[in-house]
């Protein structure tokens, strides 16, 4: 039984059939917007946790902010 699956799964693996698929142009742009949307929330991520890091160093060693 294991045989007969094994050799089914290989078939498949391996028979490759062609797909006539095709990326049509607006799917460039949805992946351009994912990219800019994640860098945008990375680098709003890393701006908050380097203030909450900037103002416990400040108060470990009592540095008060200039106005």
């Amino acid at each position: 039984m294991i045989f007969k699956k094994l050799i089914l799964f290989s078939y498949f693996l391996f028979i490759h059939n062609h797909a006539h698929a095709y990326i049509d142009p607006g799917t460039g742009s949805i992946l351009l917007q994912a990219l800019l949307g994640l860098v945008a929330a990375v680098g709003a991520y890393i701006t908050l946790y380097w203030r909450k890091f900037k103002n416990f160093i400040n108060k470990v060693f009592k540095i008060k902010k200039k106005d």
